[in-house]
């Protein structure tokens, strides 16, 4: 496989940090630009995390001596420097569209974590077992910004990687009609500790700014098509969310409630999880996890502290599957908020546009 140089434009947050840990060692991506704001630029990037490292791993040798550059100062300097960047900004909305899309226009394609760009109609917001299909709108963007290979791509919201998972194999299947899901979020989704956070040590906050919207609205995105120069989000299922902020330093849980077009069998769902596999299990990528969803047949399982690792933190967890008094069915399901929700959704769907050949290096 190519190698590839990789940028990290902001990489002092919890994802950026999240960032360094994934590309550390990685087979095909090589972090040889970390980039920041301007209040971190011209420092190494030791001295500009100072004591707010949040990772269980350690900081690698090779990041704390870095010299960190000017995200948006230095773009066209860091585009030239590498194939292609990720990117986590904390930014206005309308700051981050624009930034993107000035790595973009200097021919460097941008793997964002950001929410800024999911919507932009020629923009794939991709769950790489999913809906890889959409990173054919690439082409048109390519065509709107004027650009050979520079493109931005997204994944979607970190909570969104726990349940949509699960629901889109009985989608297509059975058809789904409506769904009800209240979500459970870790801390860290919040870019923070305990330590940063000590108002949520043994409390429950049942607001997450934006979050409701985003689990009722992304998924269609997910679920649409491709249609000329667009994606056109998915007409169905009827979506509601309630999202709370919990106690728990990673890892987000979803409960789940379904109707079904066609009367769906538990075992034959329990099958179908089972044996599900997406384009990344197909093409062996680094982070794809081998069992993409797990299904856990105790009652009191998944557990957070027991499951979000699997696979690296990169597979999902599902436990619970049964009918209800109101719904078809109900479950809960679980994914790690940093590693399958955010950053590593995000090496993923790189490691995907690269084997695709949407990404060559220089």
């Amino acid at each position: 496989m190519n190698q590839y140089k990789v940028g990290i434009v902001g990489a002092t947050g919890m994802v950026g940090q999240r960032f360094i840990t994934l590309t550390d060692g990685h087979p095909w991506f090589t972090t040889v630009v970390l980039a920041a704001s301007s209040r971190s630029a011209g420092k190494t990037y030791e001295q500009a995390i100072g004591a707010r490292w949040a990772m269980e791993a350690p900081m690698p040798e090779w990041a704390k001596s870095m010299t960190v550059m000017d995200a948006v100062a230095d773009a066209k300097a860091i585009a030239d420097m590498v194939d292609f960047v990720f990117c986590a900004v904390d930014m206005k909305k309308d700051e981050i569209r624009a930034l993107e899309e000035t790595y973009a226009k200097y021919e460097c394609p941008v793997v964002s974590n950001n929410s800024a760009h999911r919507f932009t109609p020629d923009v794939p917001m991709v769950i790489p077992e999913i809906n890889p299909e959409h990173l054919a709108i690439i082409d048109a963007q390519k065509k709107r910004l004027g650009t050979k290979r520079g493109f931005i791509a997204v994944k979607s919201n970190c909570s969104l990687q726990s349940y949509v998972p699960a629901l889109s194999p009985l989608k297509d299947i059975y058809g789904l009609n409506k769904v009800l899901v209240c979500t459970y979020q870790a801390i860290s989704g919040a870019g923070k500790t305990f330590e940063t956070w000590p108002e949520m040590v043994d409390n429950v906050i049942p607001y997450i700014g934006g979050e409701e919207e985003k689990s009722e609205q992304e998924p269609l995105k997910i679920w649409g098509s491709v249609q000329g120069n667009q994606i056109v989000s998915a007409a169905s299922p009827s979506l509601t969310a309630q999202c709370l902020r919990v106690p728990i330093s990673n890892g987000h849980m979803a409960a789940v409630f379904c109707t079904f077009e066609r009367k769906p069998d538990i075992e034959e769902i329990k099958k179908i999880w089972k044996e599900f596999k997406g384009r990344p299990q197909v093409l062996n990528l680094p982070h794809a996890p081998k069992q993409f969803l797990y299904y856990f047949e105790e009652n009191d399982m998944p557990q957070t502290r027991l499951h979000r690792m699997l696979e690296g933190g990169m597979a999902v967890s599902v436990g619970r599957l049964r009918p209800d008094t109101q719904y078809d069915l109900k479950f809960v399901c679980l994914s790690h908020n940093t590693l399958r929700g955010a950053a590593g959704g995000a090496v993923l769907l790189a490691e995907l546009l690269c084997a695709e050949g949407y990404i060559d290096p220089k």
